[in-house]
């Protein structure tokens, strides 16, 4: 491999002893063994812990932290989440169910997403869940089912700013978007929303996702700010919560970096000052999702065949894109890179090669890894894809050809 080119980050979240990973204090192939199966995803709840202890440590201490549950819902993260977060922040009705199944205070969740259908809007209202408004016509439709009900809807406005988030991995706002209300619409809704009597909570401001400049999600936060500084002039009431999203990213592909949590966290001690004396009684919230767990997570596959073509080493694997459809490079990347990718049982391995790690499916599309050294692997041996505890299971098509569902296990 050349010395220039580019490496992954360290993937040192996990233990390794006698050149196995460990996961929740267990060697790899002990787990695999009392799963019984494989593929699966495991998540390491101490990873969880330490990197939410982490943030909370460098964040001011009067900052709300939210999880965003569409990075990964599963049922027994979301009950240990609910115990470390303040708050979370759904996109349907079935996260709806599972927010309030954690045991999370309805009070503390808000529901964003730009189509929420009148049975949703009736579900999180009757709930008492934050309706983040995201255009004139679900304002209506709130007023419609409080009319039926007589029921006070909890809503906040979602923005889109005008401004966007430089470097992001998903641009959320900014510009022509299918998100939120157009910061230049806003102050004529807030009249709309004082008018129908709801209770206003104030503003979500959400610019984008995966970043890992610092100083692009600090200018972000600023703009955040002082846009909703400038709305709350047209509030119809005391503007109880700013949420400006999160954007906090985790180094995937080669030559990517952690992010540098230093630069965001002295801003944001500088600006609440400022934000107290405007908004003496607002709670600032923070809301991530993949930054919260997914360094804590990886997808385990194991290698079914082992063989060559042209001179290239395949690895053929029981699992793939419809488990993990980021891995494969088709949920976003336009040029696809590579995971960081191991060989579970054989970290480093006495032999190196280069090899591709492919799936069973039916597709060329069905790749873990294209080129990439690691341990020699022979049939029997474990794939590992770091990076895998957000927009994993539930962002793939694991429906796709029929073949078994991954296991999923909180350790």
């Amino acid at each position: 491999m050349s010395a220039t080119r580019p490496l992954h980050a360290p993937m040192d979240q996990f233990a390794v002893k006698d050149d196995c990973l460990h996961i929740g204090g267990m060697a790899l192939t002990e787990l695999a063994r009392r799963i019984g199966r494989t593929p699966f995803y495991a998540y390491d709840r101490s990873i969880i812990d330490r990197t939410i202890t982490e943030l909370r440590a460098a964040l001011p201490a009067e900052i709300s932290l939210h999880y965003a549950i569409k990075a990964n819902p599963m049922p027994a993260l979301l009950n240990h989440m609910a115990t470390l977060v303040d708050g979370f922040d759904i996109a349907s009705a079935g996260e709806l169910r599972a927010a309030l199944a954690s045991g999370m205070s309805a009070h503390t969740i808000s529901f964003a997403g730009p189509g929420k259908s009148v049975a949703e809007l009736e579900a999180a209202i009757t709930a008492g869940v934050t309706i983040n408004l995201e255009s004139e016509t679900e304002f209506e439709r709130v007023i419609a089912i409080a009319a039926r009900g007589a029921m006070h809807p909890r809503v906040a406005v979602r923005v889109n700013p005008d401004f966007e988030l430089k470097s992001s991995g998903m641009k959320m706002g900014g510009g022509a978007r299918a998100f939120g209300v157009d910061a230049a619409r806003v102050p004529a809704l807030l009249t709309r929303i004082g008018q129908a009597g709801l209770h206003f909570r104030g503003f979500h401001i959400y610019a984008g996702s995966q970043n890992l400049r610092a100083e692009a999600i600090v200018e972000a936060q600023d703009l955040a700010l002082d846009l909703a500084l400038r709305l709350s002039a047209h509030a119809p009431g005391e503007v109880e919560t700013i949420n400006i999203g999160g954007g906090f990213g985790i180094p995937y592909f080669p030559g990517e970096q952690r992010l540098d949590l230093t630069p965001i966290a002295d801003n944001l001690r500088t600006c609440l000052p400022a934000l107290r004396e405007r908004l003496p009684g607002v709670e600032l919230i923070i809301e991530l999702g993949r930054y919260l767990v997914g360094e804590a997570g990886i997808y385990v596959a194991e290698v079914i065949d082992r063989k060559e073509s042209h001179g290239q080493i395949f690895l053929i694997t029981n699992g793939g894109m419809h488990h993990h459809l980021a891995a494969s490079g088709n949920f976003g990347q336009v040029i696809r890179k590579n995971y960081p990718v191991i060989i579970g049982n054989r970290v480093h391995g006495t032999t190196r090669e280069i090899a591709n790690v492919i799936g069973p499916l039916c597709t060329p599309l069905d790749v873990l890894a294209s080129q990439m050294e690691m341990a020699r692997a022979e049939i029997g041996d474990l794939i590992v894809v770091f990076q895998s505890g957000a927009y994993g299971y539930t962002a793939s098509p694991t429906r796709f050809l029929g073949h078994p569902e991954p296991v999923e296990i909180l350790v």
